[in-house]
């Protein structure tokens, strides 16, 4: 398996790193669409930035166009987006694709977590993975979790 901190990265602004700028953090990388029935969900996972990001907690946005078309916008488009409506301050990657012939490296390693409910495949918007401290895939969740449900909190604390 490749090391997840090995993975380039692109963020929104255009810069290149790799997923080592987290190296020693907790993660939780979720792909997020601005036009989806979950995209209030931005609200909880900002809120949950604020709350555990003094103590090594970074939450990783991938914006994904592959569900229904439901992140249309260009990088630009969807930063203000998330700014002016949510006040998300979280990084945010360049929008990527999580599944199929162009997924993203990243999301290739991330999918291989087969523990929990949702093995294989991103299924939609807004499905989380929370990656440890030591770059492992911990634990998975679902769109329809909320960021701020006691299954999540319980789970960054652990790893925290």
């Amino acid at each position: 398996m490749t090391s997840l901190y090995q993975i380039p990265l692109t963020l929104n602004d255009g810069t290149g790193t790799d997923f080592s700028r987290f190296r020693g953090k907790v993660v939780m990388v979720v792909n997020v669409a601005s036009q989806c029935g979950f995209t209030p969900q931005y609200t909880g996972l900002e809120a949950l930035y604020e709350k555990f990001q003094d103590r090594g907690f970074e939450i990783l946005g991938v914006p994904c166009n592959q569900f229904a078309g439901q992140e249309p916008g260009s990088d630009s488009e969807i930063a203000e987006f998330c700014q002016r409506n949510f006040g998300v301050t979280f990084t945010l990657t360049a929008k990527a694709d999580v599944r199929g012939r162009a997924q993203h490296p990243l999301y290739a390693e991330l999918t291989k977590f087969k523990n929990g409910p949702l093995p294989g495949l991103v299924k939609w918007n807004f499905e989380k993975f929370l990656v440890g401290r030591d770059g492992r895939v911990a634990a998975r969740f679902a769109p329809t979790v909320e960021p701020d449900s006691a299954q999540v909190i319980d789970a960054i604390e652990a790893l925290l």
